[in-house]
């Protein structure tokens, strides 16, 4: 089974501010690379089938594979990058509360992955209002 990594979305409300994001980034040639502190120490089980859960606004509504990470630099300027594959999966919405940096995710604990059926076109915060009142 893969270990994930889940982290909060700083600087983006929505899965699509963070496209939108990604677009302009993407526009000047750049990799999707993900720069955190600190290097996971079980870096090989993340990179074997591992995604990146992202938590925007107190829900983890996304993910993307984690394709390669690698530690830039040396003792105290040494840095974590994770290059992600571009393509971002959304996922149930999922409640999270906060927390600073990145942790692991256990696979049975990650949130199913959405199909377009499962939500047809609903806003996320309706599908979010919708699950807090128990009818979906």
């Amino acid at each position: 089974m893969p270990l994930h990594v889940i982290k909060l979305c700083v600087g983006c409300d929505t899965v699509e501010e963070l496209l939108d994001w990604r677009a302009t980034a993407a526009a000047r040639g750049e990799a999707w690379i993900l720069r955190t502190r600190q290097t996971p120490k079980r870096a090989a089980e993340i990179v074997d089938g591992g995604s990146l859960y992202r938590v925007y606004k107190g829900q983890v509504l996304s993910r993307q594979r984690i394709l390669e990470i690698a530690t830039v630099g040396e003792g105290a300027a040494a840095r974590c990058e994770m290059r992600l594959d571009e393509t971002v999966v959304r996922v149930a919405p999922t409640p999270r509360r906060a927390f600073q940096g990145w942790r692991y995710l256990e696979a049975k604990d990650a949130p199913p992955d959405l199909d377009g059926a499962a939500t047809g076109d609903l806003p996320p915060e309706l599908a979010r209002q919708l699950r807090e009142a128990g009818a979906w």
